[in-house]
């Protein structure tokens, strides 16, 4: 009765076995085929793009690695669970204990050898699949060279630390892993045998299964003196609470450092320790379980709280002159392995608080201030240049600049680019969708510093037809594109794939080209594409293939594919750059340019690691992100690093996609080492860089953001000041919105700072003492001679001069200005402000602010209507102009007189923190010699002047809401009078102004 209560359990019948395995066969078909498919059609793109060694490098490279590590640990696993059972005892005492133990050893003994296996195949399964994912380390691991710099504690190369430490880290890791599965595994198996009892008389322990426990323990007792080897390096990486910088401190170097050494050394000695007791000589567990008793007392203590005593009793009590040469230590690190080592620092007083002369006849800073602003005009650009519904610029446009006429300036840049969310539901059929619509056509630019039509930009390209306003745009194309067709952009999703090629020379074009006839409408015109480009799938199995791959039976079934068919995909620039380069993190922000009448993407690629020695470490997505993040510009991901190198140029064919990877930074060891690993010859020489595209390299925004932020703490050179943090700056919030918490973006421009000996294209960014608003420098980025170079402009540490924030409010509250921006707003339409410029002139700030007014009807876009402009602290000298060039007239009339001894007019205080803006009309004192006023003009100058003294009460009163609707009625008073002077023109009141209100005009 017992040994029948202990048989093993039912077997499965022979109809449920086989349905079983049917359905095991079934999935693993289906998974095989999907990986196959994806393998054969990863291939094919490739081999288009002709950067098949990254293929099959990267695919070989992660085989390698998953089989090695699958097969060591399934080795380490199986061999110590068989020797577990090879070590069973032969006669085990009875006990209650064995006899419950009995019925499973007969269940598994029959087959204990396959057991093993499955369970050896499985662990290595998942340790393969780890290390396969590491394959971008080994490949560091295996091609990397040296940095040519030591570290400054252990003298080694940073080469160790960026491309071998983070290796051997994960081979430590793995073998921690292996050792301690097959430590529990053989436990088990020992245990299940009758190896180790809990129960019985004698040795709760045989000799064999102390030994081989105790040699596993031993090896994972030498493996932590292995990681305390490692930790002594790794030191060197760590954040240090204490003064809030990177890298190995002063209690780290004196007391932890020695104590890692000292604790390598006890776990070496616990290891033999450990082997020679269990069984060479007493052959029992207690002077084991002392020796690692005494390991983790000593990790305690000596690792522990000589440390902590050392930090809390002597470092503490002096720790600006304790640190001082490891904060030093993590200063030049930081500088050095961000680029910040580049950057110019120089003075600027900013002491010149009044307009100089020279404003209204500089040729290099006020003509080439930009007025359009690439997020708001993109609408304009969409209902101005969009033609068809389903073109889009998307929701910010680029910047570049372009050398027309003997003249270089910067240029608001989009690319009319095919959306395919806005076909209509009859044009988004599959047919239509991907054989049809396939492409945009055309870059449409406009000078940057220009308007014309109320406000509109100044188009130069990308014509589509005829136009009807010839004074609204350019009379040809100033920067044509002998190809303009977009096959590959910057908007294009997965799935919007394209299939292109007719069956003969003589059918007829099936692709939408773009409309011909007049202002875009009536007659279209189609086109077949010609490009290199694209995989061939004319015949029946590449068909079959990408049926499966897309999962769409049109593949076959529908005569749009034909024998001459290519495929396009991986259609998004940045996508494919991404693809055929994947060790690079990508700039959120690619842009166009067109280049020798190509129309080309081009993407900036960072190489970056997180292992460098005592560099602040950041999180790209957290420091990139600001006001355009996600509205044209890709959030990048949460990765820490602590080096970065813009290393690769990389560029994109807008027509046929070809991918060019060009080499910038030619000193990058870490761009060096991803070359090699892919044969040599992935990424072009620097020199094989076209000079008509390096014109159009610009600053990226990316890496700007990131070295302008640190700037904003590692400007600071001397440890003592930056241990004390006093001089320390912040970026500021978006000026118009600073309870947002978003932050400024940086901006471009073409213009010639201090010290510049002629204007230069630059990314510029504006930055404010930590926790003030005043003006503390400006950081610009741009290449000179083609090598990148940082230039930072300090103002003096109590400078009157305002940040962006309160420039923005000072501009905003004047009074006259405040009662003109309430006159362009209304319940029909709303004011948007554009980019704050802060621009060093004349040894002052002169601050520039473009003003859009956007009407709240459908389709709807912003107009250019006026600038603000200010000069000095910001809020002194302040015009609100309908162009620049009178704006810098009125600025320049200020400055005289207030250098006559006649002060600038009123402006008031910006709001303290939580308070609400106020603003109050000025009154215009009237005309001596002006006419009565007389009807109805005469009541409406009635009207506003009783609004005025409501306001006036109103605001006295601090009534907010008694305030709003006072102005709210001045509002409608100004506006009743314009009207009256409309009614009444041509007689002598026209011009006429109700005494003690404001003029309509401003």
């Amino acid at each position: 009765m017992v040994m029948r209560s202990s048989s093993p359990l039912p077997r499965m019948s022979r109809r449920g076995r086989v349905t079983v395995g049917v359905l095991i066969g079934v999935f693993v078909l289906f998974t095989l085929l999907g990986w196959g498919v994806q393998a054969w059609t990863d291939w094919l793109w490739f081999s288009e793009v002709d950067y098949t060694s990254v293929f099959t490098g990267v695919l070989l490279t992660r085989l390698v690695l998953f089989l090695a590590a699958a097969a060591g640990m399934a080795l380490i696993i199986g061999g110590n669970l068989w020797l577990a059972q090879r070590l069973r005892p032969r006669n085990r005492p009875h006990s209650p204990e064995q006899a419950t133990l009995e019925r499973y050893r007969m269940l598994l003994g029959p087959r204990l050898g396959l057991w093993i296996a499955l369970s050896a195949v499985i662990v290595g399964l998942f340790a393969g699949l780890s290390a396969q994912s590491r394959w971008t380390q080994w490949l560091l691991f295996r091609n990397g060279g040296d940095f040519g710099v030591k570290d400054p504690e252990f003298g080694a190369d940073l080469g160790f630390y960026v491309f071998q430490l983070p290796f051997w880290r994960f081979l430590l890791g793995l073998g921690f892993t292996a050792v301690v599965l097959a430590l529990i595994g053989s436990l088990a198996v020992h245990y299940l045998f009758g190896g180790v009892r809990l129960q019985g008389v004698g040795d709760r322990m045989t000799n064999a299964a102390r030994a081989h426990l105790s040699s596993l323990v031993a090896v994972f007792v030498l493996l932590k003196a292995v990681a305390y080897v490692l930790d002594r390096r790794s030191m060197l990486l760590e954040y240090n609470d204490g003064v809030g910088v990177y890298g190995a401190g002063y209690a780290d170097i004196n007391a932890l450092l020695p104590a890692k050494e000292i604790l390598a050394y006890i776990s070496v000695v616990v290891a033999i320790a450990i082997i020679v007791f269990s069984n060479a000589w007493m052959r029992n567990l207690v002077w084991p379980g002392i020796s690692l008793a005494l390991l983790g007392v000593s990790a305690v203590a000596i690792g522990g709280i000589y440390p902590w005593a050392v930090q809390t009793f002597e470092v503490k009590p002096s720790a600006r002159d304790k640190e001082a040469p490891y904060i030093q230590r993590s200063i030049e690190a930081t500088r050095a392995s961000y680029g910040l080592d580049i950057a110019k620092h120089s003075a600027y007083a900013a002491n010149n608080l009044t307009p100089p002369e020279s404003l209204a006849t500089d040729t290099s800073v006020v003509p080439n201030a930009r007025l359009l602003d690439p997020q708001l005009v993109s609408e304009t650009y969409t209902q101005l240049q969009q033609v068809r519904g389903f073109y889009d610029f998307g929701p910010k446009l680029d910047i570049d600049r372009y050398t027309v006429a003997g003249k270089t300036q910067d240029y608001v840049v989009g690319v009319r680019e095919i959306n395919y969310g806005e076909l209509t539901a009859q044009q988004s059929n599959w047919i239509n969708r991907h054989t049809v619509y396939t492409h945009g056509y055309g870059v449409v630019a406009a000078p940057a510093n220009q308007v014309v039509c109320g406000g509109q930009p100044y188009f130069v390209s990308g014509f589509l037809g005829e136009r009807s306003q010839e004074s609204c745009s350019s009379p040809s194309d100033l920067i044509p594109a002998s190809q303009p067709r977009i096959y590959y952009g910057e908007r294009m999703q997965d799935g919007d794939y394209a299939i292109v090629g007719r069956p003969n020379p003589d059918a007829s074009p099936a692709e939408f080209d773009r409309p011909a006839g007049e202002s875009g409408e009536g007659r279209e015109s189609y086109y077949t594409y010609s490009g290199e480009g694209g995989v061939e799938i004319g015949s029946f199995t590449r068909r079959l293939l990408y049926a499966i791959k897309e999962q769409e039976a049109n593949f076959l079934l529908s005569e749009a594919v034909n024998e001459n068919s290519k495929l396009l995909y991986v259609r998004n620039a940045r996508d494919r750059v991404e693809k055929v380069a994947p060790f690079l993190t990508l700039d959120g922000d690619p842009y166009p340019a067109v280049v020798d009448g190509r129309v080309l993407w081009i993407v900036d690629g960072y190489t970056t690691s997180a292992t460098y020695p005592y560099a602040e470490r950041v999180n790209l997505q957290q420091e990139t992100t600001d006001e355009l993040t996600g509205r044209g510009t890709i959030q990048l991901a949460r990765e820490n690093v602590n080096y970065i190198r813009n290393s690769v140029k990389a560029t994109v064919d807008a027509y046929d996609g070809t991918v060019t990877l060009y080499e910038f930074d030619e000193n990058d060891p870490v761009l060096k080492a991803w070359n090699k690993a892919f044969g040599g010859d992935l990424v072009k020489p620097r020199a094989e860089i076209p000079p008509a595209l390096a014109d159009h390299f610009r600053y990226p925004a990316d890496l700007f953001k990131v070295q302008r932020n640190l700037l904003t703490r590692f400007h600071v050179t001397s440890p003592g000041d930056f241990y004390s943090g006093q001089d320390f700056w912040q970026v500021p919030n978006v000026p118009d919105a600073p309870d947002s918490g978003v932050k400024q973006p940086p901006y471009y421009l073409y213009t010639q700072l201090p010290e510049q000996d002629a204007p230069r294209f630059q990314l510029t960014s504006a930055v404010t003492p930590n926790g003030r608003q005043n003006l503390a420098a400006l950081i610009s980025g741009s290449y000179q001679d083609g090598r990148p170079t940082l230039q930072v402009l300090e103002l003096p540490d109590q400078t009157r001069v305002s940040g962006p924030v309160q420039v923005h409010q000072q501009m905003t509250n004047n009074a006259n200005i405040r009662q003109q921006l309430n006159l362009l707003s209304s319940n029909q339409a709303q004011v948007q402000y554009g980019n704050l410029l802060s621009l060093p002139f004349g040894n002052g700030m002169l601050y520039v602010e473009p003003v859009y007014v956007k009407s709240n009807q459908t389709d709807a876009y912003p107009l250019l209507q006026k600038v603000l402009m200010s000069y000095g602290d910001g809020g002194s000298f302040v015009v609100l102009a309908d162009n620049p060039a009178d704006g810098i007239k009125q600025l320049v009339e200020q400055g005289k007189r207030a250098a006559a001894g006649n002060p600038p007019p009123a402006t008031e205080e910006p709001p303290a923190d939580g308070e609400e803006p106020t603003a109050s009309p000025s009154p215009t004192p009237p005309a001596g010699d002006a006419p009565p006023l007389t009807g109805e003009l005469a009541v409406a100058a009635d009207r506003v002047r009783t609004a005025i003294t409501e306001v006036r009460a109103a605001q006295t009163s601090g009534d907010f809401e008694r305030y709003g609707r006072a102005l709210k009625e001045l509002d409608d008073a100004l506006t009743a009078f314009q009207q009256a002077q409309q009614a009444a023109s041509g007689g002598g009141a026209q011009g006429a102004t109700p005494t003690g209100s404001p003029s309509p005009n401003g």
